[in-house]
């Protein structure tokens, strides 16, 4: 099969599969934004969501990206390595024309992995879990249960620890970069790579990705101000 069978076209599935991810990490930035202006309406939308089955069938598609996008990425760089062959040992400077990101991007990815592992630890697990547990008839721990789609008491808990704030910074910032190259990366593969529009591109990433990750951040330091000011 050609999106399987050729360089390109693993590399248009690629593409895809980031820029669905992108369009969901803009959702969900959004959502997040709304937990800062009212605690009540972030847990309105956390209760739509919860484990009814349009929001399982959105989370198993997303799952389904993700690890599409995973084993891709990786099929990709094995093929890199194995066409280069010894040279990748070789001493070399490194182009000034190719991005740092671009030349670290199976290190961010992982980083962005490790950072979803502990996003769901924290989150998903807490929330979405517990209640579709409970509507499977499985059991369920009742206090967890209750507190399954109160999202902004979570966020409330996750960020008042120092620990969690850092790490989630950190992730962000792989993010960051890892979104800056991935974006116009992915319009490059699928076909918008004259010179005009791949510039154009590169500067619409690097403002989308900045939008996002800035906003990401202000989550977790406004809720872990607010941790601070509870504290005082």
């Amino acid at each position: 099969m050609w999106l399987s069978n050729s360089s390109v076209g693993r590399k248009v599935v690629m593409s895809v599969t980031g820029i669905a991810l992108v369009l969901f990490l803009t959702f969900h930035m959004a959502m997040n934004l709304v937990a800062i202006i009212s605690a009540d309406g972030y847990n309105m939308i956390c209760e739509f969501l919860g484990a009814n089955w349009y929001a399982l069938v959105a989370t198993a598609g997303l799952a389904a990206l993700f690890v599409i996008h995973i084993i891709y990425a990786f099929w990709l760089t094995m093929q890199n390595r194995k066409a280069r062959g010894s040279e990748r040992y070789a001493v070399v400077d490194k182009p000034k024309t190719v991005e740092w990101a671009s030349q670290n991007m199976l290190v961010l990815g992982l980083i962005v992995i490790v950072g979803l592992g502990l996003h769901l630890f924290n989150f998903w697990a807490k929330m979405q879990l517990p209640e579709l547990m409970h509507n499977m008839g499985m059991h369920a721990d009742t206090l967890t249960l209750a507190y399954a789609a109160n999202g902004a008491y979570h966020i409330q808990q996750t960020f008042s620890c120092p620990v969690y704030v850092v790490l989630y910074l950190v992730w962000l910032f792989a993010l960051w970069f890892h979104l800056t190259h991935g974006f116009w990366s992915s319009m490059q593969s699928l076909g918008w790579n004259n010179k005009v529009w791949i510039n154009r591109w590169k500067c619409i990433s690097n403002i989308y990705s900045t939008i996002v990750v800035l906003c990401f951040a202000l989550v977790v330091v406004v809720f872990f101000a607010k941790s601070l000011c509870g504290a005082c």
